[in-house]
């Protein structure tokens, strides 16, 4: 049985202030007979300080993003290796808003999940569609050409350390969430695709759903087979609605 991952993506927002007060907050409502993982990604300059305050928690640590260079001269890159080195286990790999805001190619995503995994780190692919290539009927063939880019440049050992979200643009920030079905349709083509690739690794995959997931909506998106649980948005900026996502993870009421 896989088991259940919910990831805070905090984008940019946050201060030392009010990260410590999240972070308070999150760990004292943690109840230690959930059975998920639980991890928050802050901007990079409060990883360190993140980091510290999760001692003795186990709560993971993740990045927003990575350079797809292992060192050299990029002023403002932040390597795979120093992420690592301050205490990230995991990194999110082609967040819909590095691609459509910085013009983040597939094959520079490829090109970040397999530095990554080189520097001994986990990353999570996110793939999606926009409203526009799903109004269009094109959301199977968008999916499967990011993933294919990835696909073909990792090696299965890579590909097995590697966790994928599904985050349609049109949902995210957006208020709109994909309802269950919507959302357990393109998981279950994620997972075929991996199918014919490793019926091991596709067994294994985690597979997120990312995309307006509040408290509200996690437990009826989380019932669904594939769906293995959320990179959050807005809500992972409240306590108790992530906590709430939380606890429907882990298939528990709060």
């Amino acid at each position: 049985m896989r088991r259940p991952l919910v990831a805070g993506n905090w984008k940019l927002h946050g201060s030392r202030a009010s990260n410590a007060s999240l972070l308070g907050a999150i760990r004292a409502g943690l109840q230690s007979s959930w059975h998920l993982d639980v991890m928050v990604c802050p901007p990079f300059v409060y990883l360190a300080e993140t980091a510290a305050a999760l001692q003795g928690s186990p709560v993971i640590l993740g990045a927003q993003d990575a350079s797809a260079e292992a060192q050299g001269a990029f002023t403002g890159e932040v390597s795979a290796s120093m992420l690592r080195d301050v205490g990230c286990s995991h990194v999110l790999v082609g967040h819909s808003e590095r691609r459509t805001l910085f013009g983040e190619s597939d094959e520079l995503v490829a090109r970040k999940f397999r530095t990554v995994v080189a520097a001994g780190l986990s990353p999570v692919l996110c793939v999606g569609e926009t409203l526009q290539q799903r109004q269009a009927g094109a959301t199977e063939a968008v999916i499967r050409q990011q993933l294919d880019a990835v696909l073909a440049a990792v090696s299965d050992e890579d590909l097995a350390r590697g966790i994928i979200a599904y985050e349609p643009v049109w949902a995210i920030g957006t208020g709109h969430t994909a309802s269950p079905e919507q959302a357990q349709e393109v998981h279950a083509v994620i997972r075929r695709t991996v199918l014919a690739r490793s019926a091991r690794i596709a067994g294994e995959l985690r597979i997120l759903y990312g995309g307006s997931v509040k408290g509200a909506n996690a437990q009826a998106l989380f019932a669904m087979p594939d769906i293995d649980g959320g990179l959050v948005g807005g809500a992972s900026l409240d306590a108790a609605d992530f906590l709430k996502i939380c606890s429907a993870a882990a298939g528990t009421t709060q």
